[in-house]
């Protein structure tokens, strides 16, 4: 978008604006930056051109509005939108797995959760949803996208919370690397979209490391369970490279901590002895099967072992990762700024950040243009168009 004029036939459907909710307002303010940029570029191009833009709101110093979800001392809340969205194009973008953030209720301070995030997000669709013209959801991390199958006497919440949406009038909602895509069946008639993040990582593991080989006797892509394949499968055939895949076998006897416990980790695949291997996932909750599947790689010798995940929750600290990254077992591990990231961590030798602002930027833009998402969904063109500048020194 920045080499071109993208929307020269094409004004957009209605003023834009965009709400970054408390959860993610640094990350909101970049996105917002970059749109900025994309218009004045789009100004400056039409003037030279010859013509002009006539629509109210195109270029602004900022398309960012001030909101609130203050709390009463009970706990509960209200959502709060300080400027007019009659007849806006709105997007609303929350990261619900904050944990950095609390609430008051009855005199003490509360962790908020979740579901605390989700409230406050319904909150204000529900203050805007009367007067604006359209009204679109950035939720990078699907709200409980882990309990999208039903597998006993078990609720669906992220079926439910897609539907909730959809019956309070969200045209859009859109998300990344869901963990299973299949949930939108929930709301088949609505507008679901999961964009992958394999560019990003790409880029920031190929800005750090000069010296990725990138052949298939050098490289090798690992699904770490079978829920993964989709993502390894993609990235392995752009490489060019062999792809190999763990599976977990499970003790089904018995329940820890709500679910099966690990066995051990089996491996289906070729040799990885003396080859850089991606292992790419959707996210690293505690870390503990990634670091065992870490473990295991090097184990069989693998000489690299890189971690591709979209979300880094690490729900249980970095003590692991670095008692593992000190022992050798893996090299680095790329996570997206689409969620919340204690700062600490950003000062690990072992962790690269691959921003997703400017990505997240190109999608607000081009669909408050109303134009086709098919060439920003596809990472292959770019990918392909990378790999190459990087074989040939140019990266």
């Amino acid at each position: 978008m920045a080499k071109d004029y993208t929307f020269k036939n094409t004004i957009p459907l209605a003023p834009l604006k965009i709400v970054a909710m408390d959860n993610c307002r640094d990350f909101g303010k970049k996105v917002d930056d970059y749109i900025v940029g994309f218009r004045k570029h789009d100004q400056e191009i039409l003037k030279a051109r010859e013509a002009n833009i006539e629509f109210r709101g195109y270029d602004m110093d900022s398309y960012l509005l001030p909101t609130s979800c203050p709390r009463f001392g009970s706990g509960e809340g209200k959502g709060m939108i300080h400027e007019s969205v009659r007849g806006v194009d709105l997007f609303i973008i929350s990261d619900v797995t904050n944990y950095s953030m609390t609430f008051p209720m009855y005199g003490r301070e509360h962790m908020m959760s979740p579901d605390d995030h989700y409230q406050d997000l319904k909150r204000i669709i529900a203050t805007a949803m009367t007067t604006a013209r359209r009204v679109n959801v950035i939720m990078p991390f699907l709200y409980e996208s882990r309990q999208h199958k039903r597998s006993g006497r078990e609720s669906l919440d992220c079926a439910m919370a897609l539907e909730e949406l959809a019956d309070m009038g969200v045209t859009n909602i859109i998300t990344f690397d869901a963990h299973d895509p299949r949930v939108q069946n929930a709301i088949p008639l609505h507008d679901f979209d999961s964009f992958p993040c394999v560019y990003q990582f790409m880029k920031a593991l190929l800005s750090k490391e000069k010296n990725i080989p990138i052949s298939k006797d050098e490289l090798m892509i690992i699904s770490p369970d079978e829920g993964a394949m989709g993502r390894a499968v993609y990235l392995a055939n752009n490489l060019e490279v062999d792809m190999g895949m763990f599976y977990k076998r499970r003790d089904y006897s018995r329940i820890v901590n709500g679910k099966n416990p690990i066995v051990a980790h089996e491996f289906l695949g070729s040799d990885v002895e003396g080859k850089t291997v991606i292992i790419v996932d959707d996210m690293i909750a505690s870390g503990d099967s990634m670091l065992d599947t870490c473990k295991e790689l090097r184990r069989r010798k693998a000489k690299r072992v890189i971690v591709f995940c979209t979300f880094g929750l690490f729900t249980s600290g970095f003590e692991n990762f670095d008692r593992y990254y000190e022992a050798g077992y893996f090299d680095y591990i790329v996570t997206t700024n689409l969620n919340y990231r204690k700062p600490e961590l950003l000062d690990r030798p072992w962790y690269l950040e691959a921003d997703m602002t400017k990505y997240v930027a190109t999608i607000i833009n081009t669909l408050n243009h109303d134009v086709s998402l098919s060439d920003i969904m596809s990472h292959t063109e770019k990918l392909q168009r990378l790999i190459n500048r990087y074989k040939r020194g140019e990266f």
